[in-house]
């Protein structure tokens, strides 16, 4: 679509891991897009959300958000190494980079070095305070005084992803700040993400909602058949990778109720989704070495560098 009254482009969201970027994404698009668990590091990609917003000026405008990996302050495997370059990327690439703060945490030190690093950025930043309802006035004020102390910020928006609380305006802002231009995607379109990806991370999420307290985060999903059936169903199948013969026990579960209770969550929330039927078929595979497998890090959209070790 292009009028002569529209704007769109890209915003960054970043922030520490469990900021609630993941939250705030979905929420702002209007839809589920990216990943969301109680468990810290689950968004690994650069997921694109694409939100549709009035801009103050009268103008429609298209606002594309980057929901970055969470940024770690000290990353010391390749897969941690390359969440951060991809999150740092997509600082870089965007007309607007947001920052999002758990202010019920407040400063950490992972907050401490995402701010100081902002200040090499060139595109306007904006500060957002989530989680509001749980804070006091007084330290959300003084919380915006510290940040902006460290690099300022074009504007502070305070809202609650969670409740939807200050979502809108902030919408409103990333609209207003968005160039003028063409939209950069069919109005109707809510990601960017292909569909075998889109699986994965949806299967992703029910691996953490249910085995976050008895396996590391770094199982991964792979989809490795997609398939498009006359009765307008789709046939999914999946491999999860796990490092050790233990966790593949674990994922199985007694008589295979783990494996097919996660299959099943995963299945109806893919076809909610999707608006259509989804036969999931999941395997689970002992794969010892594949954070260092560069083909698990494109499956997952992420670059591999081979000097990190």
């Amino acid at each position: 679509m292009t009028t002569e009254n529209t704007r769109a482009g890209f915003v960054a969201v970043v922030g520490a891991p469990n900021a609630g970027k993941s939250t705030l994404v979905n929420e702002l698009v209007g839809s589920k897009v990216s990943i969301v668990s109680p468990k810290v590091q689950t968004t690994r990609m650069r997921v694109i959300g694409i939100a549709m917003a009035d801009a103050p000026d009268g103008a429609r405008a298209q606002v594309v958000l980057v929901d970055t990996p969470g940024i770690f302050r000290v990353a010391k495997r390749r897969l941690e190494r390359a969440m951060v370059a991809a999150a740092w990327q997509g600082a870089q690439d965007a007309d607007l980079v947001a920052l999002v703060v758990d202010a019920e945490r407040g400063i950490g030190p992972e907050t401490q070095a995402i701010a100081e690093r902002l200040k090499e950025t060139k595109s306007p930043r904006i500060l957002v305070l989530n989680k509001i309802d749980l804070v006091a006035r007084e330290k959300l004020l003084a919380l915006t005084a510290d940040l902006n102390a460290i690099v300022p910020f074009e504007r502070t928006f305070m809202v609650s992803a969670l409740k939807a609380d200050g979502v809108g305006d902030l919408l409103k802002a990333f609209a207003e700040a968005v160039p003028a231009g063409p939209f950069l995607y069919p109005e109707d379109q809510a990601a960017d993400l292909p569909l075998r990806l889109l699986a994965a991370e949806v299967t992703r999420e029910q691996v953490f909602l249910q085995l976050h307290q008895e396996l590391p985060y770094e199982a991964a999903v792979e989809t490795d058949k997609w398939e498009d059936r006359p009765d307008g169903s789709v046939r999914v199948e999946q491999t999860i990778h796990v490092q050790r013969e233990g966790q593949r026990a674990i994922f199985l579960g007694k008589g295979g109720a783990r494996i097919k209770q996660i299959g099943a969550r995963a299945r109806h929330e893919l076809g909610q989704m999707l608006e259509r039927p989804v036969h999931l078929f999941l395997h689970v595979k002992v794969s010892e070495r594949w954070a260092d497998d560069p083909s698990h890090y494109r499956s997952i959209g992420l670059d591999y560098d081979p000097k990190s070790g």
